[in-house]
C-alpha cells in the first residue's frame, strides 16, 4: 500500500464534473474507502448535480418528509447521504468533499473541532468574494449561533449550527461530516442562488400554515452568495469563479497545496458498484 497520508504539504483535487445523485455519494464513499487503504492522499473535490437534486439526511425519513411525487413532476434527482442533517435542494451550487484521516496531522481529536478546521477553507473562499463571511460559534460556549432559537424544517440551512459559516448573520453554506474506517468524509454545499419555494415545493408540512412559517423562517435564517452580492450592488458571480474561490480557500484553510489529479480506476470502479447495489436503490433513498 502506497504511505500517502502522512504528506501535509499536499492533497489531491479533483474536479469531477456534474455528476448523478447516486454516482455524487458513491464517489464519496470510494475515495473515503481508497484513503482507509492507502490507495490515495486526502482528497479535496469539487462536483455539481445532474439534474437538480434534493438529497437528505441519513436519518431523515424519505417518505414522511419529501413529497416523492412532486420531485418526479419537477425532475428533480433523488438520493439519501451518508452523512446526517436535513435536506439540501441542490441546484446552482458549489458542492464540495473532503477526504482525510483522523490521524492526519493537525486534524484534531474532536469531531466538532476537525470541523473547525476542515471548514476554514469555506471562510477563506467567502471572503475570497468579497464577502464578510464569520464562522458560528468561536468563542461561544453554548455552541449555538442565536439564530438557531425556535421552530426547524426538513430542510438544512434553516439555522446555522457550531462552526458553521453566516454572513449578514444568515447561513451561507452547508455541511455534513462522518467518520468511518478512521477517515473523515465531510462534504456541503455552498449555495450561488436559492429557490426557496421550490424547495418547500418538494417537502412535507403537516398543513399549509406550517408550510409558509417554515418558509418565512428558512428565508429570515438563510441566504446564498448572489444574493449577498446584490445587497451590497455587486454583480452576480458564476460557477467557474466560485470554484477558483473556494479552491484558494480551502488551500490556505488546510496549509496545503491542492495538486491537480484524477479518480482512480479503483475508485470509479468502486463508485460504480455502490451506486448500483446502495445509492442507486429504493432500499437505501427510502429505507426510513
Amino acid at each position: 500500500m502506497l504511505n500517502l497520508r502522512e504528506n501535509r504539504m499536499s492533497w489531491r483535487y479533483v474536479h469531477t464534473g456534474s455528476r448523478s445523485p447516486a454516482e455524487n455519494m458513491a464517489i464519496d464513499e470510494a475515495m473515503l474507502i481508497a484513503h482507509y487503504e492507502g490507495r490515495t492522499p486526502p482528497t479535496v473535490r469539487f462536483y455539481g448535480w445532474n439534474p437538480p437534486t434534493l438529497s437528505i439526511g441519513y436519518f431523515q425519513r424519505a417518505e414522511r418528509e419529501v413529497d416523492l411525487k412532486a420531485l418526479h413532476q419537477r425532475g428533480i434527482g433523488f438520493v439519501r447521504r451518508a452523512t446526517g442533517g436535513r435536506a439540501v435542494l441542490h441546484d446552482r451550487e458549489l458542492t464540495y468533499s473532503l477526504i482525510v484521516s483522523q490521524s492526519h496531522p493537525g486534524i484534531p481529536a474532536s469531531v466538532t473541532e476537525a470541523y473547525r478546521v476542515l471548514s476554514a477553507g469555506l471562510l477563506h473562499g467567502f471572503r475570497n468574494l468579497g464577502l464578510e463571511a464569520e464562522m458560528t460559534g468561536l468563542g461561544n460556549s453554548d455552541g449555538e449561533s442565536k439564530a438557531c432559537a425556535g421552530a426547524v424544517s426538513s430542510a438544512c440551512f434553516d439555522s446555522p449550527s457550531r462552526y458553521e459559516l453566516v454572513v449578514q448573520g444568515k447561513k451561507i453554506a452547508g455541511s455534513a461530516q462522518m467518520r468511518s474506517k478512521g477517515v473523515i468524509l465531510q462534504h456541503g454545499s455552498v449555495l450561488l442562488d436559492l429557490d426557496i419555494g421550490l424547495l418547500f415545493e418538494l417537502l412535507r408540512f403537516p398543513d399549509d400554515q406550517s408550510k409558509d412559517r417554515m418558509m418565512n423562517q428558512f428565508e429570515d435564517k438563510a441566504i446564498a452568495v448572489n444574493a449577498c452580492l446584490k445587497v451590497n450592488n455587486r454583480p452576480p458571480v458564476d460557477i467557474p469563479v466560485v470554484e477558483e474561490a473556494f479552491r484558494a480557500g480551502f488551500a490556505k484553510g488546510l496549509g496545503a497545496a491542492l495538486l491537480p489529479g484524477t479518480l482512480s480506476d479503483y475508485e470509479e470502479a468502486l463508485a460504480a458498484r455502490l451506486v448500483r447495489q446502495k445509492y442507486g436503490t429504493n432500499g437505501w433513498n427510502l429505507r426510513r
